[in-house]
């Protein structure tokens, strides 16, 4: 019997992000290792993750706003899925 391939959760991130926002700069690191042993870890190697988005999107949106804009594109992802979520949303030329 063939057990299906889970995505990863940092593929995920990366599919919605792109969909929601056409970014012209997206890295999507895994924090999780830092993180080991602590609070939030899981064991499932996906609890940390970092997200550096730049996109047109942002233009004119306060910072607060725009953690709450990718926080939106990501569903249950933040919180649920993932212990802690960094974001650094900037619009092209910051």
């Amino acid at each position: 019997m063939h057990t299906p391939i889970t995505p990863k959760i940092s593929d995920e991130i990366e599919a919605l992000l792109t969909a929601a926002f056409a970014p012209t700069r997206l890295a999507v690191c895994n924090d999780s290792a830092k993180h080991s042993g602590h609070s939030g870890d899981d064991g499932s190697g996906e609890s940390h993750f970092t997200v550096e988005i730049e996109s047109a999107a942002f233009a004119g949106v306060p910072r607060l706003n725009r953690q709450r804009m990718v926080n939106a594109a990501l569903g249950d992802i933040p919180g649920q899925r993932v212990h802690a979520l960094a974001v650094r949303a900037k619009a092209p030329g910051e």
